[in-house]
């Protein structure tokens, strides 16, 4: 099941085409708002187009999630792949590219981290304690804004989600996480600015909710079923992996 739900977000991700200049800019994810701040989110593109959502959590490093980077079970070559970074509208930010041969993917998540020229832009702190149920968090994508066809509606402004953490063994995180698993499960918020992340916003970010600068990141998002469920990789069960590689 978890498989499948990420295959669907895949799927979607994939399809996605055209210019972000045409994409309207919605209000945000799915129903979410419009981000003020998120200084460490990075536009992942393909081929010059929009594709995934990742992070910087290091000058050097940005981590998404693995399935962005391949196609039909094959690597993308590193040409191919650049990222918008430094700026919420993702049309005024700096390009950079991976280094080649630098990319490293998890062996327990749907997490890539890709190593890049040195990048001038605030970096997201790692989480060192697990995502608690009942706790609130916020996914961040520059993804689809509507439902259907997701390629007509890719936002060119980083917006965000507030989502509820809950028990993996809850009826609703069938197929999003399983009791003991590498992801935790999210559901969407009742309540205004609320919404839940789609296609484009595979690999971004879900933060904890603090001021600005405390905030830390807490999962990279990896699955959705576009009504009110979501799930992501947890950090702090990668942290070490994700340690040893910005380090090594």
């Amino acid at each position: 099941m978890v498989r499948r739900a990420r295959v669907l977000l895949l799927t979607a991700v994939l399809l996605v085409a055209g210019t972000v200049a045409s994409a309207a800019p919605a209000s945000a994810v799915v129903g979410g708002s419009k981000s003020a701040y998120g200084p460490w989110a990075v536009r992942v593109l393909l081929d010059g187009k929009p594709e995934c959502t990742g992070t910087a959590i290091s000058p050097r490093w940005i981590v998404s999630a693995s399935h962005c980077f391949f196609e039909q079970g094959q690597p993308v070559a590193d040409k191919r792949i650049s990222f918008r970074v430094g700026s919420l509208d993702m049309r005024k930010g700096t390009t950079v590219r991976p280094v080649p041969g630098k990319r490293v993917g998890s062996a327990r998540a749907d997490m890539m981290l890709v190593k890049v020229p040195p990048m001038k832009v605030r970096t997201a702190s790692l989480a060192t304690t697990p995502v608690r149920p009942g706790q609130t968090v916020r996914q961040y994508g520059w993804g689809a804004t509507c439902t259907g066809d997701e390629n007509s509606c890719q936002s060119p402004v980083l917006k965000q989600a507030d989502l509820r953490v809950v028990r993996p063994d809850a009826p609703e995180c069938d197929g999003f996480s399983v009791p003991g698993g590498s992801d935790f499960c999210m559901v969407k918020e009742a309540k205004k600015g609320a919404g839940i992340p789609a296609g484009g916003d595979s690999g971004g970010p879900v933060m904890s909710i603090a001021p600005r600068g405390r905030e830390v990141l807490v999962g990279v998002f990896d699955s959705s079923d576009r009504d009110k469920t979501a799930g992501a990789g947890e950090v702090s069960q990668q942290l070490s992996w994700m340690r040893s590689v910005i380090r090594g």
